[in-house]
């Protein structure tokens, strides 16, 4: 996908960059989870670029990167994209790369569409699931209801999801990823707060960890992939000299 590849993935983005050094950027990392379907990569595009496409190839689970400025402080956001989740026999089908995401995450978007009703009874489930991944109840999650402007095929009433998010103790937020971007904004410019003020009055050794990401882009992977190339080789060339 083009768009996807000419983004700004986290290897990709140089920590520094000409002119004099600077205080590096707290880090802020959010997870966006949901159904099969229901618009998770539109909405990460859309909050990065303000674009919509309409059309995109199956979700690899890419990682972006965005500088964004919240409550005059520059933070430096990584968004990762995750595959479409399904019920299986009344429970989550996750995957430990879906798990290692939550992990991962400060706070996570758990999207479903107005159009699909499974993707709505997934809410409660998912929600669940990242506070068993999360014991301690502290990590912000907003929840998206997504495809707001198809409302002549709609499967579940926008009240539907408002009257949940409030029962789980979650944000809620209507949006046509098509049509407006204010609301997707709004989402994540809330998870950045929220996530900055428990980084501002936690440890320093929590913040320090904070910075280790750990899903890899595909981009992180291929370089190391070819450091232990070039590593291998020169070993060769060292014996048979």
């Amino acid at each position: 996908m083009r768009l996807t590849q000419s983004m700004c993935t986290i290897a990709e983005c140089a920590p520094g960059g000409d002119g004099p050094a600077t205080a590096r950027p707290r880090l802020v990392k959010i997870a966006v989870v949901g159904g099969s379907g229901v618009g998770k990569t539109a909405l990460v595009v859309r909050f990065l670029t303000r674009r919509f496409i309409g059309d995109y190839e199956r979700n690899a689970g890419n990682l972006y990167s965005r500088h964004i400025q919240v409550d005059g402080e520059m933070l430096a956001i990584q968004v990762q994209d995750t595959p479409g989740v399904q019920i299986h026999e009344h429970s989550l089908d996750c995957n430990e790369q879906l798990n290692r995401c939550i992990r991962w995450a400060d706070a996570l978007v758990i999207v479903f569409s107005i159009t699909d009703s499974k993707s709505f009874e997934l809410l409660s489930h998912l929600y669940h699931h990242v506070r068993q991944l999360h014991p301690g109840n502290m990590v912000p999650v907003v929840i998206v209801a997504n495809k707001a402007d198809l409302l002549h095929i709609k499967e579940v009433e926008p009240q539907q999801g408002l009257q949940l998010a409030n029962m789980l103790g979650c944000t809620f937020y209507e949006v046509s990823v098509s049509e407006n971007y204010n609301n997707v904004f709004n989402a994540f410019h809330l998870l950045c707060k929220e996530v900055s003020k428990q980084q501002i009055t936690s440890t320093p050794e929590r913040r320090r960890t904070s910075l280790i990401p750990r899903p890899k882009s595909p981009n992180m992977q291929d370089l190391k992939r070819r450091f232990k190339q070039a590593l291998s080789a020169k070993v060769r060339t060292v014996t048979s000299v």
